[in-house]
């Protein structure tokens, strides 16, 4: 089973948006949306979860699960032991770099 922040990292570390997961994974891009909007682990079908799953693993991003240790090799990040996770919600970031800009200042 997979979390919402793991979703959300591995599609940072692919530095892809929720429609190119959708369109990788085969599954709509609604279906994403409440998969990184959950609280803890991600829900779903398990049809629609290993199709989200594969298409990390396929797109080179190993996903790993609580206590377990990492089969490959290459940089990765982890939770620390004990680490509490929620899920929070971002504003849009807008879509001119002015705007983008204008909010980190």
């Amino acid at each position: 089973m997979i979390i919402a922040a793991q979703m959300r990292a591995a599609r940072a570390l692919l530095g892809i948006d929720q429609q190119a997961l959708a369109d990788l994974a085969g599954v709509s891009l609604p279906t994403i949306q409440r998969m990184e909007a959950s609280e803890g682990n991600v829900r779903g079908t398990v049809d629609t979860l290993v199709k989200v799953i594969a298409a990390f693993e396929l797109s080179g991003v190993e996903l790993i699960a609580e206590n377990s240790p990492s089969v490959g090799s290459g940089r990765g990040v982890r939770f620390k032991v004990g680490a509490k996770v929620k899920a929070t919600k971002h504003p849009r970031t807008p879509k001119t770099k002015k705007g983008a800009l204008a909010r980190l200042e």
